[in-house]
C-alpha cells in the first residue's frame, strides 16, 4: 500500500551523483566532448556546478573554467552563437593559452547556432568541452556529422531509489523503513527538486512535478513542432502516462483520443511520440519475438522517465502498482546499461528482456505473488524459454523470494534495486 504521509526529507548536503561524477572523471581531458543529456530538471546542471567545484578543487584556477547556464534570467534574451562565441572569447584571453581549459555549457540547445561554437571548441587546443541538454535534439544533424563519434553521451536520469536513500535523512521523530520511503519514491518520483522542498505532501508535489511538467511539454515539445492544439498533445500525454507498461499501436491511441473527443492523425501522433521521446519524456520499448521468431508489426509500450510524472497525470491515485514497479524496473535496467525490449511468445508475454555486452537476462515484475495463480501466471512465460540466460522475477512480495528449482530467481525488488544479493549487475 502506498503510503499518505508527508515526505521527511531534509537536505543534509549537495545533492552529489557519485556515479555520474565518476563517469565525468574517466573522461576528463579526453578528446571527446562530453554530452549530459537528460529531461529538463534530472540534476544536470547540479552535476555541472559539482563538476566545476571539483575542477577548481583538483588545482584548475577560476579563470580557466567557464560555465555558463543559458536558461539564467540574467543572460541575453537572444542568445546566439555570435555573443557565445565573444564571450569565450574574452574567457580565453583571460586565462593562460598553455594551460587546460574547461568549457562546461549547460542547456546549450537554447543558444541559436550553438553547433558552431562546439565544433570550434572541438579542435581548440587544451580545451576540455562539456555540454547539457534536454532533448535528443543536441546531438542531431550536422554536429553528430562534424564530429563523427568524437563525443560520448552520458545519460542522467533522475535519482534511482539507492540514490534516494542516499540522499533522504530523517530525525528520531520521523524515522521510517526502506519499505515505506520505498511506497513514497514509487509513488513521487525521483526528481531531484523534491529534495529542495522543506516537507513533502501531495500538493506540495504535484506543484512541483507540474512546473517540470509544463516546461518539457512547452519549451521541448510544442515549440519545437509548433503545436497549436495543446489539448490534443495534453491528452495524449496523459494516456501514455498512465497506460504506462500496457502494449499498443499508434492506430490504438488514435481511436482512444477519437472516443474522447479528440481527432488527430496516426501521423500527427507519431511526430508527437516522437518529440515526446526526444525530449526524453517518454521511453518506447518495442516488442522482440523470442523462440527465434520476429514480428511483423511489434506493438510498443512507453515508460515515463520518472514514476512521480506518471503518476502526477491520475492524481497519485494508489493504484497500478504493478505498473508503476514496472516503469522503476525499465528505468533501472537503462541506467545499468541494458538494452531493454519486450520478449513476446506464443502464449504469453515476458516484461523485459534486458541485454548487455552479448549477455541477456529475463525479467517478470509483479506486485504480490502470495495469491498462487498470480506466481503461476508470472512464471509461466519464464518457464518457456529454454535458454540459459537467467531469469528473474521481481515482487513486493518477501514471503516468496529465492531460487526455485527451476532456476528462476525471485526477489524483492528492493534488494534488486540496492544491488543486494550480487544483483547490481543484474
Amino acid at each position: 500500500m502506498i503510503s499518505n504521509s508527508t515526505l521527511p526529507h531534509s537536505y543534509s548536503r549537495d545533492l552529489a551523483r557519485p556515479r555520474y561524477l565518476d563517469l565525468l572523471r574517466r573522461y576528463r581531458d579526453t578528446e571527446s566532448v562530453k554530452v549530459l543529456s537528460g529531461v529538463r530538471r534530472c540534476g544536470k546542471s547540479t552535476l555541472l556546478r559539482l563538476w566545476k567545484q571539483e575542477l577548481l578543487d583538483s588545482g584548475v584556477p577560476e579563470n580557466h573554467i567557464y560555465l555558463r547556464r543559458f536558461d539564467d534570467f540574467s543572460l541575453p534574451l537572444d542568445l546566439n552563437a555570435q555573443w557565445l562565441q565573444a564571450d569565450l572569447q574574452q574567457a580565453f584571453d583571460a586565462a593562460d593559452p598553455n594551460k587546460p581549459f574547461y568549457v562546461l555549457l549547460d542547456e546549450v540547445q537554447d543558444v541559436t547556432g550553438w553547433e558552431k561554437i562546439v565544433r570550434e571548441l572541438h579542435t581548440r587546443p587544451g580545451v576540455d568541452v562539456y555540454l547539457t541538454g534536454s532533448n535528443a535534439y543536441v546531438l542531431s544533424g550536422d554536429l553528430a556529422t562534424r564530429l563523427s563519434g568524437r563525443y560520448v553521451i552520458l545519460e542522467i536520469y533522475p535519482l534511482s531509489f539507492q540514490e534516494y536513500l542516499d540522499f533522504v535523512t530523517t530525525s528520531q521523530e520521523t524515522a521510517r523503513s526502506e519499505e515505506a520511503l520505498f511506497a513514497d519514491y514509487l509513488r513521487f518520483g525521483g526528481m531531484p527538486g523534491l529534495f529542495q522542498l522543506p516537507g513533502l505532501d501531495t500538493e506540495t508535489v504535484t506543484r512541483e512535478l507540474t512546473t517540470i511538467f509544463d516546461s518539457v511539454i512547452l519549451r521541448d515539445v510544442a515549440a519545437r513542432l509548433q503545436v497549436r492544439e495543446l489539448n490534443v498533445l495534453e491528452k495524449l500525454v496523459r494516456y501514455v502516462f498512465s497506460t504506462s507498461g500496457s502494449l499498443f499501436s499508434t492506430r490504438s491511441i488514435v481511436n482512444t483520443l477519437k472516443s474522447s473527443g479528440y481527432r488527430v492523425s496516426g501521423v500527427t501522433l507519431d511526430s508527437y511520440l516522437d518529440a515526446l521521446s526526444r525530449a526524453l519524456l517518454i521511453y518506447p520499448v518495442e516488442q522482440m519475438g523470442l523462440r527465434g521468431k520476429e514480428i511483423l508489426r511489434p506493438l510498443r509500450k512507453f515508460y515515463p522517465v520518472d514514476t512521480g510524472l506518471r503518476n502526477l497525470t491520475t492524481g497519485f491515485a494508489p493504484t497500478d502498482v504493478g505498473y508503476q514497479l514496472e516503469n522503476l524496473v525499465y528505468l533501472e535496467l537503462r541506467r545499468r546499461g541494458f538494452t531493454v525490449s519486450v520478449g513476446a511468445l506464443p502464449k504469453g508475454e515476458v516484461d523485459f528482456v534486458a541485454e548487455k555486452n552479448g549477455e541477456r537476462v529475463y525479467f517478470q515484475v509483479a506486485d504480490d505473488v502470495s495469491n498462487e495463480k498470480v506466481m503461476t501466471r508470472e512464471l509461466t512465460p519464464l518457464q518457456a524459454i529454454e535458454d540459459a540466460f537467467p531469469k528473474l522475477l521481481l515482487t513486493t512480495d518477501y514471503l516468496h523470494t529465492g531460487i526455485r528449482p527451476d532456476g528462476i530467481r525471485v526477489l524483492h525488488v528492493i534488494d534488486w534495486l540496492t544491488g543486494r544479493q550480487g544483483t547490481a549487475s543484474l
